[in-house]
């Protein structure tokens, strides 16, 4: 589906509205499913969403070429689960985007 410029900046306001930070715990159904894709956390995790509703496979396939976006692996996963961590996520069906990075503080630096 091709989007304009005015609905990409619409849902990338809307769907970072709606991120979230989940335990990986809660997430491990998903998981078992194949639906959780891993974002570098390099990347804004929120416009890769826009990516994947506008239908945007060359930028797409490019950061799956680059390693910037991959399924979770069982290692990965298993690591998550022992070390109880809480990971930032975002609904874009039928997939669930996770990401690492750390918590933004009020004046917008990165704990670390």
């Amino acid at each position: 589906m091709k989007m304009s410029l005015q609905e990409q900046e619409f849902l990338h306001a809307k769907l970072n509205m709606e991120t979230a930070q989940m335990p990986w715990r809660e997430l491990q159904r998903y998981f078992a499913s194949g639906h959780i894709l891993a974002i570098c956390d390099g990347l804004d995790m929120v416009s890769v969403a826009v990516m994947m509703a506008a239908d945007d496979m060359e930028n797409i396939s490019r950061l799956v070429a680059q390693k910037q976006i991959e399924k979770v692996t069982d290692e990965q996963a298993q690591a998550w689960f022992e070390e109880d961590v809480e990971l930032w996520t975002v609904v874009i069906k039928p997939w669930i985007l996770v990401q690492t990075r750390k918590n933004p503080v009020p004046d917008g630096t990165l704990l670390n």
